[in-house]
């Protein structure tokens, strides 16, 4: 959407129109689905012994792989995948994105329309930013380093905070 409103000003309206909006939205949703339900599968397989009280605001990975007995270790290492992959990839490509937007506005002639091309975009990067950083340090953090804490401090921002934004961005 950035891209191109900054990139392509004059395509705009033909480039983003209510079909191409609904594929993105519902490719979204979708695409999550082959992610987590293997995922669901092996938090399933898991042995519990220990307490049934999760110590976070939500029912999220992490704290689950706390409660488990036994050796978790192939399912952290699948999360961490999942994590990379589901997180590196649309980062980099936002951040590509970015780069070409970045380059586009130093090319504009005025100084206020540089102004008003970089505040259209500063606050949607920082979003962007702020939630990947979140959910990207809670996720590939070492184990040694997870505190409750921290975790659940860490979840309010890639949960509440981030989304809270998307209607002033």
């Amino acid at each position: 959407d950035r891209y191109v409103a900054i990139c392509k000003p004059l395509r705009y309206h033909l480039v983003m129109n209510e079909k191409l909006c609904i594929q993105l939205a519902l490719g979204a949703w979708i695409s999550g689905i082959p992610i987590q339900i293997p995922q669901t599968c092996q938090i399933f397989s898991l042995h519990f012994c220990k307490s049934n009280q999760i110590n976070h605001f939500f029912c999220d990975i992490p704290p689950i792989f706390k409660l488990a007995c036994g050796n978790t270790f192939l399912h952290e290492l699948s999360v961490y995948v999942v994590v990379v992959l589901v997180a590196a990839i649309p980062f980099m490509l936002i951040l590509v994105s970015y780069s070409k937007i970045v380059s586009t506005i130093l090319r504009l002639s005025t100084a206020q329309g540089r102004a008003k091309a970089f505040s259209t975009c500063s606050s949607h990067l920082l979003v962007v930013i702020l939630f990947f950083g979140t959910a990207s340090i809670t996720y590939l953090r070492p184990k040694s380093n997870q505190t409750a804490g921290m975790d659940k401090l860490l979840s309010l921002f890639y949960t509440i905070v981030t989304p809270m934004f998307n209607p002033v961005i």
